[in-house]
């Protein structure tokens, strides 16, 4: 077996130790399936075995299925004739079970140690175990069922060992909201037997199977098993069923098929027999694989962000470097996040301003954050010291003399960015790169103050720093491969996602953010009803109203970007027939957003209470009044994402992106574009070309150029091309 190693005690007591060689974690792939099936026959039919402890040889017990290796099985069947294809498929998806099935009934007892992170199909080998111990000094051992938020469902039995081992209640939010659970809650909810510590595990796991109190039987397979809590129904169950659906409506818009699947797995399989319950997990599964929404989330969500994080968009010509120290120049709210977040990574941050005491500020904001974690438990004090200890507040450019990359995140303003770049260049190594945080000035334009273009680059980060993952790396004209290898470094090294993107203004993210924000705008002017034009927003699968969110982003913000693209492109510049709104609410009516507590919305300061709407809001509509008759929320849901992958489609066929896995995890990860569609682009190709062209085409006569089709999507449309198809093999070896 090359996947494990089997050794037995002078008890007769299997030690399995799971560890794939060649690989960082376990994953469970078809060879591991091989091997496991093998395992569990040996387990049952040599009389030396008394029982087993299954446990791992990496740093986590296991992540899980091996979703590649998934996918791509799914995209081979798929070319079969429809009824083989669901018959192969619905075996591939049954296998898992059978096997664990296997496991649970071969008549001995059987252990997890569960060393580390047990994600998914890792779980799920646990749960087929008949006991499970867990680590008391491994913060990073934890249990979950990551799969509803890929677009898929536990295959290997989660769906009906968890709800029966801790009842409907507990297992609801693991099965359907991805939540992960440490041991002491494991052992408070009795998923797990025994927390020890990390040397004491095996012997823990080697001393339960002993025992054998459960007789080598798990519970459910009991005669007189009942649900814990109660089944669908007992009066406590049949409230929990009740409650459920409506309440899974209400959170998903029925937008993820998954979740849906899961609560149906749960109620279906309650009912019957083990052997029964994990042929209709199965079906289920079979069905889901079948569905657009699970094999677009799997590709975007998981498969490609994976490849991006791995840093996937290297030159060819570059090796991975070491970033050890970054300049952080401006210590506002941005400056203050990267330096927060690059010292988490173990990277010493100088952060510089123009003031000792707003250096000190940056610098506190971080200590604040860092507090904040170890007030939930999340990071020791002593820890915390230490990171702040490496964040060193100067107004000194010369503290950047070893530096390996700069990132500037001062003010929106070209002539201020110019006159860093200077006084940073002159301090900084040859070998060190500089990197704008600018959202929407061109870099190729910012780096003409630059004496090294070639090592000059985009780096920008979304607000806030601390929470949002994605990262867009902008190409300037005379960007070189260098300075984008060590920018890819930099941003997979604090564990975000960079994207590479070529120059243009706004980029990629915010002229796509601005198309959504700005359709919201233009419904506002029509007299559309805004709590219409949020709630379809949200309808649609965007997590938050183009309202709420340009509350967010900040209004006086958005004034602001305005006025320097005015001064930028002088007579070029286009305005926006909704532009006249946004300067209204901010010179007006002083209404900036969350940051000053009024914006589209008002903002009670009292603790806990929630948004509402800003009433004085119709004053934009035609002649003062909401419009009589209001568009469906069908028709809004169509405006919001098509106005969004329409630019995504443009920056395409302008080059600005050139690779549809970073379109589609960039809308995903930057601005929240529907995660159930894949991403902006997987959104046109699962639609259709020829069929979003025309819908698109409709919009465009009804409300305006926005809905414009480019042409290279109209030829996609005539040739029955879609973007993964025409992009996706240069993507791939890029």
């Amino acid at each position: 077996m090359k996947n494990f190693t089997f050794e037995i005690d002078a008890d007769g007591i299997a030690l399995i130790t799971f560890d794939s060689p060649g690989k960082s974690m376990n994953v469970i792939s078809a060879d591991v399936m091989t091997d496991f099936d093998t395992l569990t026959a040996k387990i049952a039919s040599d009389d030396s075995v008394k029982g087993a402890v299954i446990t791992s040889g990496k740093d986590a017990f296991c992540a899980g299925a091996d979703l590649s290796e998934l996918g791509g099985s799914a995209a081979e069947l798929a070319k079969l004739p429809e009824d083989e294809m669901k018959a192969k498929l619905f075996e591939q998806c049954f296998r898992l079970n059978k096997t664990f099935r296997a496991l649970e009934t071969c008549g001995k007892p059987v252990a997890a140690a569960i060393n580390g992170l047990a994600l998914g199909g890792g779980f799920e080998i646990a749960l087929a175990c008949h006991y499970r111990v867990m680590p008391s000094d491994n913060s990073k051992a934890k249990l979950g069922l990551p799969e509803a938020m890929v677009g898929v469902l536990p295959g290997g039995g989660g769906t009906q060992r968890l709800p029966r081992l801790v009842g409907l209640m507990n297992a609801a939010p693991i099965l359907l909201q991805g939540k992960q659970i440490d041991a002491n809650t494991a052992l408070a909810q009795g998923i797990v037997h025994a927390v020890v510590p990390m040397a004491e595990l095996v012997a823990k796991a080697k001393e339960l199977v002993k025992e054998n109190k459960l007789e080598s039987k798990q519970p459910w397979d009991a005669d007189k098993f009942r649900f814990p809590g109660g089944g669908p129904y007992h009066p406590a169950g049949a409230q929990m069923f009740g409650a459920a659906s409506p309440m899974l409506r209400k959170t998903t818009y029925g937008n993820y098929p998954a979740q849906r699947y899961i609560l149906s797995c749960v109620y279906e399989g309650s009912q019957v027999s083990m052997d029964e319950a994990i042929k209709i997990e199965s079906r289920y599964f079979t069905k889901l694989m079948l569905r657009p929404e699970s094999r677009n989330m799997i590709r975007s969500i998981f498969l490609s962000k994976q490849a991006l994080d791995k840093g996937g968009r290297r030159p060819a010509s570059q090796t991975k470097g070491e970033i050890k120290k970054v300049g952080v120049i401006g210590a506002g709210f941005m400056g203050a996040g990267i330096a927060t977040v690059s010292v988490q990574a173990g990277i010493e941050i100088v952060l510089i301003d123009a003031t000792q005491e707003g250096a000190e500020k940056g610098k506190q904001h971080a200590m604040d954050y860092f507090a904040g974690g170890v007030k939930r438990g999340k990071v020791s004090q002593e820890k915390a010291d230490k990171l702040a200890g490496m964040i060193t507040p100067t107004t000194d450019y010369a503290l950047l003399k070893d530096v390996d990359l700069v990132v500037e995140a001062v003010f929106e303003n070209s002539e201020l960015k110019h006159k860093i770049t200077k006084m940073a260049e002159d301090v900084i190594p040859e070998g060190a790169v500089f990197g704008s945080n600018t959202s929407s000035i061109p870099i190729t334009s910012l780096a003409t103050a630059s004496k090294r273009p070639d090592q000059y680059i985009g780096i920008h980060f979304f607000s806030p720093v601390e929470k949002m993952n994605l990262v867009e790396i902008i190409m300037g004209e005379k960007t070189g491969d260098y300075a984008l290898s060590r920018a890819i470094d930099f941003v997979t090294r604090i564990k975000k996602t960079p994207i590479v993107v070529a120059d243009t203004r706004g980029f990629y993210a915010n002229r796509c953010v601005m198309r959504f924000i700005g359709e919201g705008m233009n419904m506002l002017a029509e007299g559309i009803k805004p709590a219409l034009i949020e709630n379809a927003t949200k309808m649609a699968g965007m997590p938050v109203g183009p309202l709420s969110l340009q509350d967010e982003v900040a209004l006086d913000l958005g004034v602001k970007l305005i006025k320097q693209t005015k001064a930028d492109l002088g007579t070029a510049y286009k305005p926006s027939p909704t532009e006249p709104i946004l300067f209204k609410m901010v010179e007006e009516y002083e209404r900036f957003g969350r940051k000053n507590g009024k914006g589209f919305y008002d903002y009670p300061a009292e603790k806990g209470q929630p948004k509402r709407l800003w009433p004085e809001l119709e004053q934009f509509a035609p002649g003062g009044k909401y419009a009589e008759e209001q568009p469906s929320a069908d028709e809004i849901k169509d405006r919001i994402l098509y106005t969004q992958a329409l630019e995504a489609a443009r920056c395409m066929e302008e080059g600005i992106v050139q690779d549809p896995r970073e379109a589609d995890v960039g809308s995903i990860l930057g601005w929240g574009f529907a995660p159930y569609t894949g991403g902006a682009l997987s959104f046109i190709d699962t639609v259709g070309a020829a069929a979003f062209v025309k819908r698109a085409d409709e919009l465009a006569k009804a409300y305006g150029e926005q809905f414009a089709v480019p042409a290279l999507l109209r030829e996609m449309a005539k040739k029955g091309e879609t973007f993964y198809g025409r992009f996706g093999k240069e993507a791939a070896a890029a």
